[in-house]
């Protein structure tokens, strides 16, 4: 039975043999940059072209996960206005979720330039840097991704403002982003 840590695996092991490049993000990406926290779903960026997702979606249902029926007449889902695919594998009664962005935009493509190489949880990997995980945090703003922001900035200190700022203005995210740079000095 495949575990979290072996879908992650999986995809990966697909990004890097297929030549898509690819970085981590979510859940595990806050476990190589702060304090690891349990979750339940795999998330990445990738950067593929939509005409070339149907060969994506055979390659993944080879593997044994579910491709929904709306993607394969080209519907993409979004989320906060970024474009993404998702796949399931069933275990047992459980369903593991893997969400992958599409990098459409211009933060999607730079956040893959900038991706660094970390070793977590016994995978090996292109991860976002902290920078980009707390702009993607931000941007989904849920509490536990705000708790994850603290964390990120109480473990990395103080990552480049000048940056973070550059993209919290272009993605309306630069008051939420201020305050938590506010609680995290408040911390020290």
């Amino acid at each position: 039975m495949k575990s979290l840590d072996d879908v992650a695996r999986e995809f990966v092991g697909l990004f890097e043999a297929e030549n898509i490049p690819y970085v981590l993000m979510g859940g595990f990406a806050v476990r190589a940059h702060a304090l690891p926290r349990a979750t339940y779903d795999v998330d990445f960026t990738i950067l593929l072209s939509r005409t070339e997702l149907p060969r994506l979606y055979r390659l993944m249902e080879n593997l044994g996960y579910t491709v929904p029926a709306q993607q394969w007449t080209g519907w993409v889902d979004t989320v906060k206005e970024l474009p993404v695919i998702k796949f399931q594998v069933f275990l047992g009664n459980a369903a593991i979720d893997v969400d992958l962005f599409l990098a459409e935009t211009s933060f999607q493509r730079q956040l893959l330039t900038r991706r660094q190489k970390h070793y977590a949880n016994a995978l090996e990997a292109w991860f976002v840097t902290p920078e980009d995980l707390i702009l993607l945090k931000l941007l989904a703003g849920r509490p536990k991704d705000l708790v994850d922001v603290g964390d990120i900035l109480f473990i990395q200190g103080q990552p480049d403002p000048e940056y973070l700022r550059r993209w919290a203005i272009q993605m309306g995210i630069l008051p939420v982003l201020e305050e938590a740079l506010r609680r995290a000095a408040a911390a020290e």
